[in-house]
């Protein structure tokens, strides 16, 4: 599937909450599932979910040996 097809539902069902994963790295690398929102910086109207979500999983995958 295409980059797209699979976060329109997401974006759908849990826009607050969904991580982007980047496979195939040497590193681990997680991102919140949402654009910068530039409008919203200094209004107080940001919720900080996916980033917490994103740093939270970060920090589940860095516990796991590799195979």
């Amino acid at each position: 599937m295409y980059h797209d097809q699979v976060l329109a539902p997401i974006k759908t069902i849990a826009f607050d909450e969904g991580v982007n994963v980047t496979l195939g790295l040497p590193f681990i690398r997680t991102s919140p599932d949402h654009g910068t929102a530039y409008s919203l910086a200094g209004t107080g109207r940001a919720r900080p979910t996916s980033m917490i979500q994103s740093i939270a999983l970060a920090g589940r995958l860095s516990q796991k040996t590799p195979a």
